[in-house]
């Protein structure tokens, strides 16, 4: 029992400056420009939305709660405190995401090629909204970061990639995962 514990915190003293010099690594790599930034919408309880919701009707829809809110002040945070330069924001019309980008960033543009096609009231435009996004990338300067608050289906159709709530997964112009930051809420 005492060997387990001895590798135990070997494991946790060897596990942290790793995350450290990663994190530090990522935000580097950040600060150089030109990446692609994709951020999922923060906590939501749930998933999907409600039968018959609007999307220009937040009240319908799965919306961030007070963790959510923190998660995304978080966010914001993170670029803040590490002076990552950031061109453009961009937002699905979806309210969390909407909301997850106005606590984090303060200013941002909604783009229809972010939004959800989860539902099946949304499932027909999944193939019109990724060429849409490969057709804005084409006129993307590649100079500077671009961040996208968009959803699961989006991420993981575009990046195949599975994100959590809140998490920060970066790319490369050709939609290669260069590394992922979680933020808790």
């Amino acid at each position: 029992m005492k060997i387990l514990k001895y590798f135990l915190i070997i494991f946790i003293f060897l596990n942290s400056p790793i995350k450290a010099d990663s994190n530090e690594a990522l935000i580097n790599e950040l600060q150089k420009g030109g990446k692609l930034i994709f951020i999922r919408h923060a906590y939501a309880p749930g998933g999907g939305d409600p039968p018959n919701f609007d999307i220009n009707i937040c009240e319908t829809q799965r919306n961030l709660n007070d963790e959510g809110r923190v998660q995304s002040k978080k966010i914001g945070n993170f670029f803040k405190t590490n002076n990552i330069s950031i061109n453009k924001i961009y937002s699905s019309e979806w309210c969390r995401c909407k909301e997850t980008a106005e606590i984090a960033f303060k200013k941002f543009e909604t783009k229809n090629f972010l939004n959800s096609f989860f539902s099946a009231k949304f499932s027909k435009n999944r193939k019109k909204q990724v060429i849409d996004f490969k057709k804005f990338l084409k006129n993307w300067d590649q100079k500077q970061n671009v961040i996208f608050v968009t959803h699961y289906v989006v991420i993981s159709e575009l990046l195949n990639y599975a994100p959590s709530s809140g998490e920060i997964v970066i790319s490369d112009k050709n939609l290669k995962v260069i590394d992922t930051l979680e933020i808790e809420y």
